[in-house]
């Protein structure tokens, strides 16, 4: 077993979900300092610690033994497709990978579309926005941005943002984004909560086409 690669592992699984180690060590009932020495590679845990490590985690014990994929294809028959309320739907592109907080979702908005608003990603995050057809109507922090085919974005991505099609023709954009720490409680701006709900408490009220006047 190499203990380094291992621990980093864990490493990254705790600092993904925001946890401090002695947070950790209250979830899994293993110390900190034996919690420590693991993430350092400098000591090997017995199956039952690694088992208490990965519950602790919210993790299959397998995936901490196992090295993440190097290259992962996913094919269109693969991707996961949401209908969500109003008529909208998005395709999430990206495969759950271990340690790696990216997101990449092509969503499309019918005619007269206002999808809705959405909490803030942590501080750190950054997201990126472009429109393949149509036109979207963003509301960033209150200031109304519109783009059209071709057009794109950068934000930084603690803020609240709003996605809206007004136009009479349907709307299809990709969003990318970066998380450097884990997010705020609630909803992720594409829908996604990391590898876990697709939804969750901490939705802002709906947004209507008179907030984007």
């Amino acid at each position: 077993m190499d203990l380094a690669a291992l621990g980093k592992r864990i490493q990254a699984g705790r600092v993904d979900r925001g946890m401090t180690l002695q947070a950790l060590a209250d979830r899994s009932g293993v110390s900190v300092s034996m919690l420590s020495s693991v993430e350092r590679g400098t000591k090997a845990p017995t199956i039952v610690v690694l088992d208490r490590i990965a519950e602790g985690l919210g993790l299959p014990i397998a995936q901490l033994l196992t090295e993440p994929e190097r290259m992962i294809v996913r094919r269109a028959a693969e991707q996961d497709v949401v209908d969500e309320p109003g008529g909208w739907q998005r395709t999430i592109l990206t495969p759950v990978v271990p340690g790696v907080n990216f997101e990449w979702i092509c969503s499309t908005l019918p005619p007269g579309c206002v999808a809705g608003t959405y909490p803030p990603y942590a501080a750190g995050s950054h997201e990126f926005i472009v429109v393949q057809s149509g036109t979207l109507t963003l509301r960033v922090d209150g200031e109304t941005v519109i783009l059209g085919e071709g057009d794109s974005l950068y934000l930084a991505a603690d803020i609240t943002l709003s996605y809206a099609n007004l136009s009479d023709l349907p709307c299809t954009y990709y969003v990318a984004a970066l998380i450097m720490r884990p997010r705020r409680p609630g909803l992720g701006r594409t829908g996604v909560w990391g590898q876990a709900p697709r939804r969750g408490p901490g939705v802002a009220p709906p947004a209507s086409s008179a907030d984007y006047q």
